[in-house]
């Protein structure tokens, strides 16, 4: 188990509504993942809808990463924002595939998740969930027309 930040933190340590830079920043390690058009359709999905709250320690076993220590450069960073009373923002998620075996994916806010698990692994951390969108099917390939006798290599009969 996590060894518990030492100084008493507050509990509430959230902000309603992500803060308009974390949209482009889950985009760009969304695209690593995904090609322009289903980063698009998921940023914008972001956007829209409301936010829930999940447990830190259940984004992290749901997503399948390490905790990141406490002494982490960023996870440091936010846990003395919140020492400091600034509330961090919800952070953005993708929802994994139970059926095929793909994790939940964190577009942005692991360093605040894991921050979040060092005040409390028990904290509501507000984040907004969306799906993978679906593809639209592939329209079947059209058949090339068959050769005609007058194309026909005589050789191949």
């Amino acid at each position: 188990m996590a060894k518990k930040h030492k100084t008493k933190l507050p509990a509430e340590h959230w902000m309603h509504d992500p803060q308009e830079h974390d949209f482009p920043a889950a985009g760009n390690y969304l695209s690593l993942l995904a090609g322009p058009s289903a980063v698009e359709a998921i940023v914008a999905a972001l956007k829209e809808v409301p936010s829930e709250t999940r447990q830190a320690k259940d984004l992290l076993r749901a997503s399948k990463l390490e905790l990141l220590p406490a002494a982490d450069f960023h996870v440091a960073l936010d846990l003395k924002k919140v020492a400091q009373g600034d509330k961090l923002s919800p952070v953005l998620l993708v929802r994994g595939s139970l059926q095929d075996g793909v994790p939940l994916t964190i577009a942005d806010g692991y360093h605040r998740i894991c921050a979040s698990y060092h005040i409390s692994e028990t904290a509501d951390i507000p984040c907004r969930i969306v799906d993978v969108p679906l593809q639209a099917p592939k329209a079947p390939s059209p058949r090339p027309p068959a050769p005609s006798r007058a194309n026909r290599n005589p050789r191949a009969t």
